[in-house]
């Protein structure tokens, strides 16, 4: 087990604090294995192993477990002693009425309660109605590329080479699992195809008792191939009905709903700089990693722009930034992130080809009339001249670096 210690970093605060602490994220990107560095955590700690109830609701030893009920009866039982216990649940979701049984528990014991689950509508919709403000929520994406470094020196003797290695990061993609030995891309891709088929069924199908699987397949590949570009659900609608297959605007919004709810794609909204307002038309949506869409369509070179933008996306997202893509008259950046304090900005393009190129991408963060960083991050080697106090780097510089 390699460690991921971003995320537990992140938990350890909130260690005996009378929080629930909720794990999100798409399946197979790594919560069950945070919940194991948090048992060692514990362990490391003083917590005897009495003291830890671990429950994983995917497995078969779990399955008179199902209902809100028989868990609280489970834990109740468990529970021989006045100590803190500390309660980690493993896919929650597939407990009927969770809720109501991680309420329950929380009242009526000492408990320190970690839960992870694979859907975020599920987790928000709930916890917000019975668990109002008690309860913090811990996003995991996939590996980050210097997770993803740290695989490669862990499995592999060979030299340390992050430029050369982000080739390969690309290609395959941040599931963890596809990086624990030397796979060839057609098994990566087979690997990732059944964890998507896996969250299409079990997150998204079932969990939204979705009919049209067909229709649903269809608006995924839209939205694949448009990664990168904005678009709205009208935008899709419209697409379909010049293909004459006529779909209902509702429809094709809560298929995008659903597919956000089991971390398949990230949807973010514009922000006009100069009217300092978020702007309901034309969002962007990411992949939760980009391996979903080599596996469904094939690699497309002709993203790798979008490609690119997603990865970045997803690393801001994995350092705590709200993100929107900006609008300033009628230029675009692709990227404003923001911190407590803290705010970047950043365009993202495959190459800087020619001065037409350079002029495209620096001139919407030369209008920028402030003094925060301004970032332009492309896949250059050999080029990397800072213009204006913008910064250039090379992307696998640029996720390696402190921002």
């Amino acid at each position: 087990m390699i460690s991921r210690p971003n995320y537990l970093a992140q938990l350890k605060p909130f260690i005996n604090k009378p929080f629930i602490k909720v794990i999100t994220g798409i399946r197979r990107s790594g919560k069950s294995t945070v919940l194991k560095m948090l048992q060692d955590e514990l362990i490391q700690n003083g917590v005897t192993k009495e003291q830890i109830i671990y429950l994983n609701f995917e497995s078969f030893v779990t399955a008179e477990l199902k209902t809100a009920q028989t868990l609280y009866a489970f834990i109740k039982d468990s529970i021989q002693t006045n100590q803190q216990y500390y309660v980690l649940f493993d896919e929650i979701q597939e407990v009927i009425d969770w809720e109501k049984a991680v309420n329950a528990l929380m009242v009526d014991f000492n408990l320190d309660l970690y839960i992870t689950g694979s859907n975020s509508h599920l987790l928000s919709s709930e916890l917000s109605t019975y668990l109002a403000g008690r309860y913090i929520e811990i996003p995991i994406f996939t590996l980050s590329f210097q997770e993803f470094l740290a695989f490669k020196q862990y499995y592999s003797d060979q030299p340390y080479l992050p430029l050369p290695y982000f080739n390969e990061y690309l290609r395959k993609g941040g599931f963890p699992v596809v990086h624990t030995a030397d796979f060839n891309e057609e098994t990566i891709y087979k690997i990732v195809q059944d964890i998507y088929t896996s969250v299409i069924l079990r997150d998204t199908v079932q969990r939204h008792k979705i009919r049209d699987v067909e229709l649903l397949e269809r608006i995924i590949r839209y939205a694949f191939d448009n990664v990168g570009n904005t678009f709205s659900g009208k935008n899709v609608a419209d697409y379909f009905k010049s293909q004459q297959s006529k779909i209902d605007l509702n429809t094709v919004y809560n298929y995008l709903n659903a597919l956000e709810s089991a971390f398949i794609l990230h949807r973010v909204g514009r922000f006009d700089i100069k009217g300092k307002e978020i702007l309901k038309t034309q969002e962007k949506f990411y992949l939760g990693d980009i391996s979903l869409l080599y596996a469904t369509m094939g690699f497309r070179s002709s993203l790798i722009a979008g490609l690119l933008e997603n990865i970045i996306y997803l690393e801001l997202k994995r350092r705590g930034y709200q993100v929107y893509i900006g609008k300033l008259g009628d230029k675009e950046i692709d990227f404003i992130a923001q911190k407590s304090q803290q705010k970047i900005y950043l365009q993202v393009a495959y190459k800087l080809e020619n001065q037409d190129t350079v002029q495209r991408e620096f001139s919407p963060l030369q209008a920028i009339q402030d003094n925060h960083p301004k970032y332009v991050i492309t896949m250059d080697e050999w080029w990397n001249e800072h213009l204006d106090g913008i910064k250039h780097y090379h992307i696998a510089e640029f996720l390696q670096m402190a921002w």
